[in-house]
C-alpha cells in the first residue's frame, strides 16, 4: 500500500490543525470564555497552578530545538553583561572627558580597561568555532545571550562563519538578544533554574570571565554540582587569575575547612582566550588521547 494512501493518513488530527479550525464565535469568544482549548488558552497557561506544566514547557522546547538543530556538545562562556567592545568603551570615555564629569570618566576609564576581556572572549568563540573538532566532534559556543562577554562569544562565533546559542533571560531592564547568536538557537527563559540547567545539559567545557553577581551565581553552581558529584566533571577555566583570586580566596575556605584541598582543583586560571582554549584541550588529550566530547560529556 502505497505510503500517500488515504488509509495510511494519520488517524486523529493535528493539535495545530484543530487549533487553528476551533475559532470561538458569537457570545463564546468574548472575555472570561471558557472554551478555547486549554494549549490555546494563554490566560490559562499563565495561572500560577500551571507553574509546573510552565517550568516542563521551557525545559523541552529549548531542548527539543537544540536536537532538532544537531546540537550536541557546547562550550559555555560566562562573564559580565558590563563590559564594552574597545571601540564603544573609548567612546564612552571621550564622552566622559568632554562632560567634565570626574566620576563618569573615571567608570569610563575602568570601562576602556575592562574592554580587554571583551576582545579575549570574543577571540575564545572564534577559537572554539574554528578548531572545534580538536575535540573530536562540533562543539558550539553558547552564552547568556546578552550584551557583554555575551555578545563578544558569541560575536566571535558568528566572525568565524560558525553557528553559537544563546540562552537568554527575560529582565525588565534588559536589552534584547545580541545580534550575533544563531536566530535558531536563541532561546528566552523564565526560569533562572530551567536556564541554567540548560547551560550544563551539553556543556563539555564552561569559561567564566570576570563578572558580578549573575556570573558569580552561575559559575557557583557548576562548582558545586561539580564538587558534589551531581555532573560530571569537565574543565572549568577562569580568564583572569587577578580578578578572581582578589575576590575570592579559595585559601580561606581551605584554612576554615569549609572546602577541601583538592577542591581547588576543579577549576584552572587563564589569562588568553589561547590559554583557555589550550586547558580545554589538555583535557581531552592528556590522560585520554581517544577522548571525545561526547564521552566528557554528562549529567
Amino acid at each position: 500500500m502505497s505510503k500517500n494512501s488515504p488509509l495510511r493518513a494519520r488517524n486523529f488530527p493535528s493539535a495545530e490543525d484543530e487549533a487553528k479550525a476551533a475559532q470561538p464565535q458569537g457570545r463564546y469568544d468574548g472575555p472570561g470564555s471558557s472554551f478555547r482549548m486549554a494549549f490555546t488558552d494563554t490566560e490559562f497557561l499563565l495561572r500560577d497552578e500551571l507553574r509546573p506544566v510552565r517550568l516542563q514547557l521551557e525545559l523541552l522546547k529549548a531542548e527539543l530545538v537544540q536536537q532538532e538543530q544537531g546540537v550536541e556538545s557546547t562550550v559555555v562562556v560566562f562573564g559580565s553583561a558590563r563590559f564594552k567592545a574597545p571601540d564603544v568603551a573609548e567612546a564612552m570615555l571621550r564622552d566622559a572627558l568632554a562632560s567634565g564629569d570626574e566620576a563618569a570618566t573615571a567608570r569610563a576609564r575602568q570601562m576602556v580597561k575592562n574592554a580587554r576581556w571583551y576582545e579575549e572572549a570574543r577571540r575564545f568563540g572564534e577559537l572554539v568555532t574554528r578548531e572545534s573538532e580538536a575535540l573530536g566532534e562540533p562543539v558550539i559556543v553558547a552564552t547568556g545571550g546578552g550584551p557583554g562577554i555575551m555578545e563578544a562569544g558569541n560575536r566571535g562565533a558568528f566572525e568565524a562563519g560558525g553557528r553559537s546559542m544563546g540562552m537568554s533571560i527575560f529582565l525588565p531592564f534588559e536589552e534584547a538578544p545580541n545580534p550575533y547568536i544563531t536566530p535558531e538557537l536563541c532561546f528566552q527563559f523564565h526560569y533562572f533554574a530551567i536556564r541554567k540547567m540548560h547551560f550544563l545539559m551539553r556543556a563539555v567545557a564552561l569559561v567564566s570571565f570576570p563578572g558580578g553577581l549573575g556570573t558569580l551565581d552561575e559559575l557557583f553552581e557548576v562548582l558545586t554540582l561539580t564538587q558534589t558529584r551531581k555532573i560530571r566533571r569537565r574543565p572549568i577555566v577562569l580568564i583572569g587569575r587577578d580578578f578572581w583570586q582578589r575576590l575570592i580566596d579559595f585559601d580561606v575556605l581551605v584554612e576554615h575547612g569549609v572546602i577541601s584541598p583538592e577542591d581547588k582543583n576543579l577549576f584552572h586560571y587563564a589569562e588568553t582566550a589561547e590559554e583557555a582554549w589550550d586547558a580545554i584541550k589538555a583535557a581531552y588529550s592528556g590522560d585520554n588521547p581517544s577522548l571525545t566530547a561526547r564521552q566528557l560529556k554528562g549529567n
